[in-house]
């Protein structure tokens, strides 16, 4: 399947059937399959006007307790933070899917992981964080769908795919697993009602809290929450890692080009490895510092201009030397450049 198209089907078969975006490249694959899919599953699909009307459908649908999900593109994405942000703040559950393209402005429709701080350090206002999935490959577009969904309802929070142009558009063989549907119990939200029973109560989902206390005792309940996150839910896959002398960090396309540098090089006798984030948010501080512990040194590569090198740095506590290299607007880099980088710091 090609990625777009598998992660649409995969939302399908987790329960979605809410779906509004608007259409920007390299995503359009998405809600072009969406717009007849969800039809036949009795779900329902709004070509919205912008991506601001796009991302408050979500909240509204969101609140009445069905899944939703909107998908975007770099540009499209800037313009939902404050509906992200009062999203995170009503404890509303939904799906993000960023397919990121080259930047700053409206920049180029080439693969891009500029969008990182955007995503894990939360880009609209407030304190608020999402989980941040990274899929590395198709398999994993369609895995991660489904995951992402049962983690939002699980959560009651917003999770965000962060791909690129190259994993929706390219296509590779899947095994079209089943994605188990967990039904949570959603007392929170609005439901349709043909009478009222007497003790019957207006329930409110909001987002201002005007009156004293009320703002800093959300934020320390979701700061909670977060917690909670991060000790569940980190999840990373390490290639040769135990053993290397330096260790690539990558997520992504850029790790897919990074393993086969790696790889080649492990071949010629070089202590290397790779180091693959599929949390963003949370991220796998913990076996980085670990790793730094024992000797390592680590280069973080991102199709940016440095990124996810300043989490790296924070993980590594000084324990260790961290390198970065990254082509930023689009560009990609090839895993011969990569091989030729590694080589100058082994």
């Amino acid at each position: 399947m090609q990625g777009n198209e598998a992660l649409a089907e995969a939302s399908v078969q987790a329960g979605c059937l809410f779906y509004a975006g608007y259409p920007i490249t390299p995503q359009n694959e998405i809600p072009e399959y969406l717009s007849w899919r969800l039809k036949e599953v009795g779900g329902i699909f709004i070509q919205a006007e912008s991506e601001l009307s796009a991302i408050n459908m979500i909240y509204g649908a969101s609140a009445c307790g069905i899944r939703a999900m909107t998908t975007s593109s770099s540009p499209g994405i800037s313009l939902m933070q404050e509906g992200i942000s009062f999203l995170a703040a009503a404890e509303l559950p939904a799906v993000i899917v960023n397919m990121q393209r080259g930047g700053p402005g409206l920049g180029n429709i080439s693969a891009s992981q500029a969008d990182y701080f955007q995503a894990v350090k939360g880009g609209g206002h407030g304190d608020y964080r999402m989980l941040v999935l990274a899929p590395y490959n198709v398999q994993e577009m369609w895995d991660f769908t489904g995951i992402a969904f049962d983690r939002a309802d699980r959560y009651r929070n917003p999770v965000m795919i962060l791909a690129d142009a190259v994993l929706g558009q390219m296509t590779e063989p899947i095994i079209r697993s089943k994605i188990k549907v967990n039904v949570y119990e959603k007392d929170w939200s609005f439901k349709r009602r043909e009478r009222r029973p007497q003790n019957w109560h207006p329930k409110v989902i909001k987002t201002l809290y005007t009156a004293e206390g009320q703002l800093e005792a959300l934020n320390k309940k979701l700061i909670d929450k977060y917690k909670e996150i991060s000790k569940s839910e980190t999840s990373w896959e390490s290639f040769y890692a135990e053993d290397s002398d330096l260790i690539v960090v990558a997520f992504g396309i850029s790790a897919r080009i990074a393993y086969s540098a790696v790889k080649r090089l492990r071949q010629d006798g070089y202590r290397v490895g790779l180091l693959r984030p599929k949390t963003l948010f949370p991220f796998p501080s913990e076996i980085i510092h670990q790793l730094a512990c024992k000797g390592s040194r680590f280069l973080s590569l991102e199709l940016n201009a440095g990124q996810m090198v300043e989490d790296v740095r924070l993980a590594v506590k000084g324990k260790g030397e961290v390198f970065f290299y990254g082509r930023p607007g689009g560009a990609l880099f090839t895993p011969s450049e990569v091989r030729e980088v590694l080589l100058r710091y082994l």
